[in-house]
């Protein structure tokens, strides 16, 4: 047993959270995932799956990696496909997006 270390699965540990797994939405006395600081998202889409409303504009620093797949992010004055494994998109507070999945994808997301 490791002492001080937390491990999981990002995957199942945010299954109740829309794949988020690390931020301020979980009890601190629950785990040490708890955090004001940042928020950690595996984001598993399936093809075809979108978000087509905006966001409300976060007052975070969001960035988006693709782990795997082709994922389009969408902003109020254009897209950006993240095509390639590794491929990022970071964006300032007070923006808003919208998604769409244009094949399986996994994708993870920081909030800061």
């Amino acid at each position: 047993m490791l002492r001080n270390v937390t491990t999981g699965n990002a995957y199942s540990d945010g299954e109740e959270r829309r794949g988020w797994f690390v931020g301020s939405f979980i009890s601190p006395s629950i785990s040490p995932r708890s955090s004001s600081t940042v928020e950690v998202k595996w984001g598993v889409h399936k093809e075809g799956d979108r978000r087509s409303e905006w966001t409300e504009p976060a007052e975070t620093t969001t960035l988006s990696v693709l782990i795997s797949g082709r994922f389009c992010l969408q902003f109020p004055d254009g897209e950006m496909m993240l095509a390639t494994q590794g491929d990022y998109a970071l964006w300032l507070p007070g923006i808003a997006h919208c998604w769409r999945a244009e094949a399986d994808s996994v994708v993870l997301t920081v909030r800061w």
